[in-house]
């Protein structure tokens, strides 16, 4: 789509060779001459832009994406000063759909690696056409506003604003209908809008698990949209509406524990704490469904791999599983997965070493959480004892 790519370098003199180390006169004639130039283009489009007809604004916003797309980051910084992106913004609301297409192309480059941009265009009014952008039956136009809708997220004071426009429907539906691309754009846009932390409610409801369950079972586990993937299945995760609707997705739980089995320490982390979450909140209901897609390996083998958080996650929720007597696992089969855990992590030489201190931590780790638990009884006896006095 043109949008965010490498910068090209910057013009230089044939005179120099790659040898050149100094600045010589004849260098800084050459880049003073070409800055020259392009700050006279550069007021050039902006005033063409900002003073002409629609079709002379057309053929300037798409310009101007050609030359940022050409230039360096300080390109868009002066294209910024020079007063561009309230028109540009302007245009997004024409009727003319390629006036629309001009102008986001443009303030999709105008935004891409810069701060201030990213902020200006919200600030001139941006979102809400966007908004109405992803409206559109055209997927071309819908594909180009999500990967505004990207590009703009990132920069933390715009959160608060896109997340307040009512967009997190619209991406979700992109998870479901759009391209590749188009759906790692929206991924990584909700994301971004679930980081901000102004925001008190979840940008995303239930209706995101099934799409997001489905992007999991086709992606890396370890890959850097399975982590914002997972990340929202988590938050999902914390409220009933979306732990019922992972449960309902076809292979919901087993895609965690999956995930959990092959991620990358971000998205195992994220995964156990989705699992984490369904567990504490209904042991007797979720442990069960847990238990049948096989997560012990994996969660034994995250109490020594995973993150430090991954790692406390993973041995309650093991605590959890194994924590009723008509599910407890046998002993012995219990030590066999450690076993293959632990000759796999350490090898056989050191299998038996390593599978010995995992059962012992498990061990401490099930008598402090039984111990915490007549702490926290005995307190709540001595307090009824003394109200009651």
């Amino acid at each position: 789509m043109g949008v965010e790519e490498e910068e090209e370098e910057e013009p230089t003199s044939s005179v120099l060779t790659s040898n050149s180390v100094n600045s010589t006169p004849a260098r800084d004639q050459e880049e003073e001459t070409w800055n020259q130039r392009k700050q006279t283009l550069i007021l050039e489009l902006s005033g063409r832009l900002i003073n002409g007809d629609l079709q002379t604004q057309i053929v300037a916003a798409r310009e101007i994406r050609k030359l940022v797309r050409k230039s360096s980051g300080k390109t868009r910084s002066r294209f910024g000063a020079a007063g561009v992106i309230q028109p540009l913004v302007f245009m997004l609301s024409l009727p003319n759909l390629d006036a629309r297409q001009a102008s986001l192309l443009a303030l999709l480059n105008l935004a891409a690696r810069n701060e201030r941009n990213k902020i200006n265009i919200v600030t001139a009014g941006a979102i809400p056409p966007l908004v109405e952008l992803l409206k559109l039956r055209n997927s071309s136009f819908r594909e180009l506003a999500t990967a505004a809708f990207l590009t703009l997220s990132a920069a933390e004071p715009n959160k608060s604003t896109i997340a307040a426009s009512g967009v997190a429907p619209l991406l979700v539906q992109i998870l479901s209908s759009g391209s590749v691309q188009g759906k790692v754009d929206a991924v990584t846009a909700l994301h971004n809008l679930s980081t901000c932390a102004e925001n008190s409610l979840p940008v995303v409801d239930a209706k995101a698990v099934s799409p997001l369950i489905n992007l999991l079972k086709e992606c890396k586990k370890y890959s850097k949209f399975a982590e914002k993937a997972t990340a929202l299945l988590e938050i999902l995760s914390k409220s009933e509406e979306g732990r019922l609707a992972i449960t309902a997705s076809d292979g919901g739980i087993l895609t965690l524990v999956e995930t959990v089995e092959d991620g990358s320490l971000v998205s195992t982390q994220h995964a156990v704490g989705a699992l984490l979450s369904l567990c504490r909140s209904c042991r007797d209901k979720y442990r069960a469904l847990i238990l049948k897609e096989g997560a012990i390996p994996g969660l034994l083998r995250l109490t020594v791999e995973g993150t430090p958080e991954a790692q406390e996650r993973a041995r309650t929720l093991l605590d959890l599983l194994r924590d009723a007597p008509e599910k407890r696992m046998a002993s012995s089969l219990l030590e066999r997965i450690v076993y293959d855990i632990a000759a796999r992590v350490d090898g056989a030489d050191k299998a038996a070493a390593t599978a010995k201190k995992l059962l012992q931590d498990m061990v401490k780790r099930s008598m402090e959480l039984s111990m915490n638990g007549i702490q926290h009884r005995a307190a709540s006896c001595r307090l009824s004892a003394t109200q009651y006095k």
